[in-house]
């Protein structure tokens, strides 16, 4: 039988996951990134809930946006700058943004400040999806969850 998820928990005794599953060149953006998974603490399927911490200089993601999955992030501390197909916009404590599946708006958050930034991030777990990277030559396909990278053109790295 599986054991059954807590009711609840203090979010930062989940292990940090750090790291990237994007290639070792386009890793180094965001090594300062360090993600609790908190929705997968309580076995949650239809969206994915995250705190997640931009150490100074670091990004969250390359720029990209979702053909199947909407985001929201809600800031918690510190200064996060939103980088968009519009420029930059400033986002603080109390601070949230959405990005609306299928809206080709390519985002990111960098924190440009010399303290470490802390968001909650939330977002549709959808067992297919294309995700597309405008500033780089890069594009992240899903299948049965788990994504797989290759060029825009859909050739091998």
């Amino acid at each position: 039988m599986a054991e059954k998820p807590p009711a609840f928990l203090v979010a930062s005794t989940v292990a940090p996951r750090v790291g990237s599953n994007y290639p070792a060149d386009l890793a180094k953006a965001v090594a300062g990134r360090a993600k609790r998974v908190l929705g997968d603490k309580f076995g949650l399927t239809q969206y994915g809930v995250n705190l997640v911490t931009l150490e100074p200089g670091a990004m969250s993601a390359h720029r990209h946006w979702h053909e199947a999955e909407d985001e929201f992030i809600y800031v918690l501390s510190g200064e996060i700058v939103l980088h968009d197909d519009v420029g930059e916009h400033v986002l603080t404590p109390g601070m949230c943004a959405g990005f609306k599946a299928g809206v080709p708006n390519g985002h990111c958050l960098i924190n440009k400040t010399s303290v470490p930034a802390t968001y909650l991030e939330v977002g549709t777990r959808s067992t297919t999806e294309t995700a597309h990277y405008p500033d780089v030559d890069l594009k992240a396909v899903k299948s049965d969850y788990k994504f797989s990278f290759t060029r825009k053109d859909g050739s091998a790295l």
